[in-house]
């Protein structure tokens, strides 16, 4: 089983001008702790959000890390010129040696694509054009392409990625049916779910993946939950209950400010709600081992994917719930 982290990036009490710095430390803690990846969300206008331009943020973590294996999770296509995000993924490939893995998506929240001018009904049809431009782009290296919403006539792309033909592929998914899609494009995928709704996902996935491919090793399979750790379990509860507070408060952040609907995949108000749900544990290591262990065992994936550093969790708190977790946890999951 590998280990990974996804990240929101999003705003606490720390000031911008040390909050950046402080979240490439956590990152470097990662790459010495022996994670496989770490997958930056991206979000606009809202405090969700740090990391608004992934490929910026990606470019210091390459340059931060030896091993550690990165990517947006997901890069929302529709705000994206293709060709041009085709020659930045190139960049940050390269300038990684090869560590790069590329999510791609619609963009989780319409209202943060309306901010810049885009209709999100029609963000599905520009996701799928745009991921066809970049895999051509990423593949071929020269674009002939004619679409609804671009295109290219004998243009050359002059950069190629380190990783041939390209780098890994990376999903969100929520429901069957998209799992299903994924298993079929030989994605990895990651499930924000319970392990209940994610073990349904990851048989259609493995069916559909298995019609197609026969290798010999599946690709990462994985789900992602909220995790503290601290040598006292009251000490970990209170701190993901403040953390988390936080954390939801920016989630819901633009729709409130917009006066519009809850976002589509809300969470709970309160940390212990999530924890009673499987996605979020706190407490000791062996609490914390005990929670993981039943939670990869029930949803059958094989990529546990950690939020560490989350609302207004400090650096040093989120370090010592990281070390405790690299030290006293790891180990006994790996086993």
């Amino acid at each position: 089983m590998d280990f990974g982290v996804f990240d929101h990036l999003d705003r606490g009490s720390t000031p911008l001008s040390s909050y950046y710095e402080a979240r490439l430390q956590l990152v470097e803690m990662y790459d010495q702790g022996g994670f496989y990846g770490y997958h930056v969300a991206e979000h606009h206008g809202t405090p969700l959000g740090m990391a608004p331009s992934p490929s910026v943020f990606l470019a210091c973590v390459a340059q931060r890390t030896k091993n550690l294996r990165f990517g947006p999770m997901v890069y929302a296509l529709p705000l994206y010129h293709p060709l041009r995000l085709a020659e930045e993924i190139c960049m940050l490939d390269q300038l990684s040696d090869g560590r790069l893995e590329i999510g791609f998506g619609r963009g989780a929240s319409p209202l943060e694509i309306a901010i810049f001018g885009c209709d999100p009904d029609e963000s599905q049809k520009i996701y799928l054009e745009a991921l066809k431009i970049i895999t051509m782009a990423l593949t071929q290296h020269h674009l002939d392409f004619e679409g609804e919403f671009f295109s290219f006539k004998d243009v050359p792309v002059a950069l190629e990625p380190k990783q041939l033909p390209h780098p890994p592929l990376w999903y969100g998914m929520h429901a069957v049916e998209s799992a299903e899609r994924a298993g079929d494009q030989d994605l990895n995928v990651i499930s924000l779910d319970t392990s209940t709704e994610t073990r349904e996902m990851v048989a259609a996935y493995k069916n559909a993946w298995s019609k197609r491919y026969s290798r010999p090793k599946w690709p990462k399979i994985g789900i992602g939950r909220f995790v503290v750790v601290s040598e006292k379990e009251e000490e970990a509860l209170n701190l993901a209950r403040r953390a988390y507070r936080v954390w939801h408060s920016s989630f819901n952040y633009l729709f409130r400010y917009r006066g519009a609907a809850a976002p589509r995949h809300q969470r709970p108000t309160e940390f212990e709600a999530m924890e009673e749900m499987g996605r979020a544990v706190a407490g000791t290591p062996e609490k914390v081992i005990d929670f993981l262990r039943k939670e990869m065992v029930q949803s059958d994936a094989n990529y546990l994917v950690g939020q560490f550093a989350f609302g207004d969790m400090s650096s040093e708190e989120a370090q010592r719930s990281v070390g405790l977790f690299i030290s006293e946890v790891m180990p006994h999951l790996s086993a």
